[in-house]
C-alpha cells in the first residue's frame, strides 16, 4: 500500500474542484483511495509522462492527477482537465 502526499498546489485545486462539483469530488477521493491500494488497477489509467518518474492517472474523462512515485510514496503534483496539466 501507498502513502499519498500532497504538494501546496495539488491541495489548492482539490479545494478549488471540492467547492465547485461535489461529484468530482467523491470521484476524485475513490481514485486517491484506488491509488493507494493499487496502482496499477486498469480503471486509473496508468501511463508514464516523459521525466524519470512521472505519472498520470484519470478521474473520470476528463480530469487527470499527475505524480512521481518513490518507494512506498506517492507525491500528487497536480490535478486537473488535461488542457490544465499538460
Amino acid at each position: 500500500m501507498y502513502r499519498l502526499r500532497a504538494s501546496v498546489n495539488f491541495d489548492r485545486k482539490f479545494k478549488k474542484i471540492a467547492k465547485k462539483d461535489p461529484v468530482l469530488k467523491m470521484k476524485v477521493t475513490k481514485t486517491l483511495k484506488l491509488m493507494r491500494k493499487d496502482i496499477n488497477h486498469p480503471s486509473l489509467r496508468l501511463h508514464k509522462l516523459s521525466g524519470v518518474d512521472n505519472w498520470s492517472v484519470s478521474v473520470g474523462m476528463s480530469v487527470r492527477i499527475l505524480f512521481t512515485i518513490r518507494k512506498d510514496r506517492i507525491y500528487l503534483a497536480d490535478i486537473g482537465t488535461h488542457d490544465e496539466v499538460y
